[in-house]
């Protein structure tokens, strides 16, 4: 084999194994998250901001609103932090054709897309992210597990220019 064969080959098994997973791998996971269903009524979650080296930055409370008209939903959430800063984001979502959504919010940069699979729905987005009197758009690798009727987690990778900022790590609770 000559060097340039062996560059190529070692150049795609590198960046093969860097892919992350795809919503798709968890198609046949059980149970099966259906957003509509899901986000709709009160919600509670509990979550915390971990920076690149794992240590916990800041937690929160989240207080949610869900409901849906059609294939038109309304997420209300409320933030409280543990040094008492209090935030609200409202999601308005759009339920396509073969699991895929959309998602717009005040404070995100354009369009957020989404795609459910099985119990796993993966969603993309840039968030306006306001820190210490300024304001960074940080994008978000954002993935939801159903794990029973009541329970969801969450775990989204922050990242800005490709470069991990932390990971945001959310418990749901639906009564």
């Amino acid at each position: 084999m000559n060097r340039r064969l062996i560059w190529a080959v070692a150049a795609t098994a590198l960046l093969t194994s860097c892919a992350g997973p795809a919503p798709a791998d968890y198609a046949a996971e059980k149970p099966v998250l259906d957003l509509k269903t899901y986000f709709n009524g009160e919600i509670t979650a509990h979550g915390l901001f971990t920076d690149r080296a794992g240590k916990v930055v800041r937690r929160f409370t989240v207080a949610m609103t869900c409901s849906w008209q059609g294939d038109e939903g309304i997420l209300d959430e409320r933030f409280t932090y543990n040094d008492g800063e209090k935030q609200q984001r409202i999601w308005r979502l759009k339920k396509l054709p073969t699991g895929k959504y959309t998602g717009t919010a005040d404070d995100v940069v354009g369009t957020a897309q989404g795609q459910s699979a099985g119990n796993a729905f993966q969603w993309s987005y840039t968030l306006n992210l306001p820190v210490d009197g300024k304001t960074y758009e940080v994008q978000f690798d954002d993935w939801m597990y159903l794990m029973d009727e009541h329970v969801m987690l969450n775990k989204a990778v922050m990242s800005k220019f490709g470069v991990r900022l932390g990971d945001v790590t959310l418990s749901f609770y639906k009564p």
